[in-house]
């Protein structure tokens, strides 16, 4: 081989190996690294992933003989309808913005009046969010 391509392929492998210690050695930030948790959370938890796999309806029209209507929560709870897991979707999420406004609450100590609100708002919609979710389940129930 000539010198040249030797020059090149130590180079090269001196660039592999300086990237594989800058990706090694990174410390990815926590804020970022906890919001993809909590996203994956969401996702899982709303039936995301059986949406994948299985390819539901959105939704389905009932024809009724006082006339039709579209029904948006599938009525067992073995399956779902995509907007079944976007309504979880969306409660899950008030629930867990509900959680992190009531943390967010206890870094506000010298001012009450901010964390008071915070921790009110934060505690109505995590329990909007757990009323509406047992709401959806009974009505998936049929009682």
């Amino acid at each position: 081989m000539s010198r040249k391509v030797k020059r090149r392929i130590s180079s090269l492998s001196y660039s592999i190996n300086r990237f594989y210690r800058k990706i090694s050695t990174t410390k990815p930030s926590t804020i970022i690294l906890s919001a993809i948790v909590m996203a994956a959370a969401i996702f899982f938890f709303g039936g995301g992933l059986y949406n994948v796999v299985r390819r539901p309806l959105p939704s389905a029209y009932v024809n009724a003989p006082g006339g039709g209507r579209f029904i948006f929560l599938y009525p067992q709870l073995s399956e779902q309808f995509i907007t079944d897991s976007m309504i979880a979707t969306i409660l899950y999420s008030l629930g867990i913005i509900g959680a992190i406004a009531m943390y967010q609450s206890t870094k506000y100590a010298y001012k009450p009046r901010q964390a008071y609100l915070m921790l009110l708002t934060g505690f109505a919609l995590l329990i909007i969010a757990y009323i509406f979710l047992e709401t959806t389940i009974q009505i998936k129930l049929g009682q």
